[in-house]
């Protein structure tokens, strides 16, 4: 591996402060990563910051200006943008005919619109230099789950501007990847896993007879984001225990 390459080690990781964001930037501050970690909380994205010795910036990445302005931020406190994390989510277990236009609106502001600002800013800051942008889909949008038509909906959308990013800004070195989640441990999804009927549930219906860890999903974000993947662009890695790809055998 070329010193050019092994150097290349910034990132901005964007919901810094949720389960995996948070799990991220510490793997990636232990492997030797600069970090400009961005959250909506400025007081906890500080407090992280302080911990991994990185830089604290504000951003909602439901507004396309914020986006601009912190990834201009992060930009300048690192010198380069190797590496853009965005690890921004929600989640909404209801039907079709259930969910209203607010939570639709909500989930798509959260997650997709969210993805692609970020994504349109990170690119506008590499174009010349290249990196690596590290989105998180869901194995909801890789497999019909019932309930989950919005939150499904918007992850879908995450994998389609992951393809066509990709395409779009290989020829300027820019690598557009993501992951694609099953229920994982994190505060986001408390609400299931500390409900025994429910966590049951879900467990079930993963392969491997249990939920992920946000420490789990993190690998597979800092591999995306490791310059020595240099030949990797456009795909969605299912870190989900096979729910997106495999049906779970029946636990007797």
């Amino acid at each position: 591996m070329s010193s050019e390459i092994s150097e290349n080690k910034s990132v901005f990781v964007i919901g810094a402060t949720g389960g995996i964001g948070s799990a991220l930037s510490r793997l990636l501050s232990n492997q030797g990563y600069q970090l400009v970690l961005g959250g909506r909380d400025v007081e906890k994205t500080r407090r992280l910051a302080d911990e991994l010795s990185a830089h604290a910036v504000e951003i909602n990445a439901e507004d396309s200006e914020s986006v601009n302005q912190a990834m201009g931020q992060a930009s300048e406190v690192l010198g380069t943008l190797n590496g853009v994390a965005h690890c921004v989510g929600s989640i909404l277990l209801k039907g079709a005919a259930q969910t209203t236009d607010e939570e639709w609106l909500a989930t798509m502001n959260c997650n997709l619109n969210s993805a692609f600002y970020v994504t349109r800013a990170a690119v506008k800051k590499m174009r010349g230099k290249g990196g690596s942008i590290a989105l998180c889909s869901s194995a909801a949008a890789m497999r019909g789950l019932s309930n989950h038509e919005a939150i499904a909906a918007a992850k879908a959308g995450i994998i389609g501007l992951t393809l066509s990013a990709a395409a779009t800004y290989a020829t300027n070195k820019i690598r557009v990847n993501c992951v694609a989640p099953g229920l994982t441990r994190t505060p986001m999804t408390e609400k299931i896993t500390s409900n025994d009927m429910a966590l049951k549930a879900s467990t079930a219906m993963h392969a491997l007879g249990r939920i992920g860890e946000p420490e789990e999903v993190a690998s597979a974000l800092a591999w995306f984001l490791d310059p020595s993947q240099s030949w990797v662009t456009g795909q969605t890695l299912g870190v989900d225990g096979g729910l997106g790809s495999l049906a779970a055998k029946a636990r007797l």
